[in-house]
């Protein structure tokens, strides 16, 4: 696993060491930063369900200020703690071990508001819709963010959850599909 762009280029990361987690492919990363960025002037992030936090990362290398990982597992934790040391980023990061809706709560608390959200988490076993449900109850979007979905495929996502709504879907390799999530109401694009 690599940094494909920005300021880190070319760095490689560590993957987590167990099967536990499954790392976004470099095509899929390239191809999701296009989609939103490519590259980003400052900005604060949310990487829930961090795993070696390579997303995160590649947002950080491409301009990004700030950023949030979360995950449940002590390895994958591990390997963030490892991947932000060897990028020297430790000043620009926090990383939290927790459930994700433990971390949605205490972000609330502290009045966050993230200009990306990254979500992926295990297929299948988590709603995308109480996700997203907890992070409009929470307050943690403003009008331009943007929620990243990396789902299956064949896992079929709603055009609209609560308040959000789908503005871009892609798939990859027919096993990957990315959808793209923001606050929408009559009047937006």
């Amino acid at each position: 696993m690599r940094i494909i762009a920005g300021t880190y280029k070319g760095h490689r990361i560590q993957a987590v060491p167990s099967n536990a987690t499954r790392p976004t492919t470099d095509k899929v990363k390239e191809a999701l930063f296009q989609m939103i960025g490519p590259f980003f002037e400052g900005g604060q992030f949310l990487d829930l369900f961090a795993g070696s936090g390579g997303l995160g990362l590649e947002a950080l290398s491409r301009g990004m200020h700030r950023g949030i990982f979360v995950d449940q597992q002590s390895k994958a934790i591990q390997t963030i703690h490892a991947n932000i040391k060897s990028l020297h980023l430790k000043d620009r990061t926090e990383v939290y071990r927790t459930d994700a809706f433990r971390a949605l709560k205490a972000a609330g608390k502290r009045q966050l508001e993230f200009d990306y959200i990254f979500l992926d988490p295990p297929y299948t076993k988590i709603a995308y819709k109480k996700i997203l449900e907890h992070i409009e109850s929470n307050g943690l979007c403003h009008r331009d963010t943007l929620i990243v979905c990396e789902h299956d495929a064949k896992e079929h996502l709603a055009d609209t959850y609560s308040r959000f709504r789908r503005i871009r879907s892609e798939v990859y390799s027919n096993s990957i599909a990315v959808s793209i999530y923001k606050i929408g109401d009559d009047d937006s694009e």
